[in-house]
C-alpha cells in the first residue's frame, strides 16, 4: 500500500461505503472489514499507516483488535470511533494502544483530524470535560460495571440491582450527552 493506507473496520456497510470513498478522494488506499474475523485477516495481511475501528461490530467489542493492530503495524495512527461513547471505553481503547477515540457521528474531516491528533483530550473536550447530568453518569457507570464484567449483561444487572431487560433497554439507547 501507499504511504497514506487506510485499514476501516466498520459493520454499517453505507457509513463505510461514504468513508471508504471519502478516503480514496484524499490520497489513502483503504481496505474495509465488516466483522472482528474479517478485521483479523485483513490486519495480518494488509500494510496500513492508518486504521479506523468501530467499537460495536454486529454487537461485539472491537476493543480486541486494538493491540493486534498495534502489534502487526506499529507505527501506525489508530482511532477508536464509537456510537456509544463512554469514558470507560474511551480510557480503555488508549490503554489498549488507540491514539484516539472519537464519537459519531462523525465525518470524515473530523475523522481525519482525530487521526492526526496526538491527545484524546481534544476529541473529549464537548462531551466529558462539562459537568456530567445525572443520566450521564448513569451511562457511565453502567459501561464501567459493564467493562468490569466483560460485557455479561446478566451479572452487570445483578450488580447494578437493574432488571436485566432494564438494563437491555438502557444500553440500546445512545449516550445522553452532558
Amino acid at each position: 500500500m501507499s504511504n497514506n493506507s487506510l485499514l476501516l473496520i466498520e459493520d454499517d456497510e453505507v457509513f463505510a461505503s461514504v468513508l471508504v470513498r471519502a478516503f480514496q478522494r484524499r490520497g489513502f488506499e483503504t481496505a474495509h472489514a465488516t466483522d472482528i474475523p474479517t478485521a483479523r485477516q485483513l490486519i495480518a495481511s494488509t500494510t496500513f499507516t492508518h486504521a479506523v475501528v468501530d467499537l460495536n461490530l454486529d454487537g461485539q467489542s472491537s476493543l480486541e483488535l486494538i493491540p493486534l493492530l498495534r502489534n502487526y503495524a506499529p507505527a501506525s495512527r489508530i482511532l477508536m470511533l464509537t456510537g456509544y461513547a463512554s469514558i470507560a471505553t474511551a480510557v480503555e481503547a488508549i490503554k489498549l494502544g488507540a491514539d484516539n477515540y472519537l464519537a459519531k457521528p462523525a465525518d470524515t474531516n473530523e475523522i481525519l483530524a482525530a487521526l492526526q491528533e496526538d491527545s484524546i483530550e481534544s476529541t473529549l473536550e464537548p462531551e466529558f470535560q462539562e459537568p456530567m447530568s445525572v443520566r450521564r453518569l448513569e451511562w457511565e457507570h453502567i459501561q464501567k460495571v459493564l467493562k468490569e464484567n466483560n460485557g455479561n449483561i446478566s451479572e452487570t444487572a445483578r450488580q447494578l440491582k437493574m432488571h436485566r431487560r432494564t438494563l437491555q433497554r438502557k444500553l440500546q439507547k445512545k449516550p445522553v450527552s452532558g
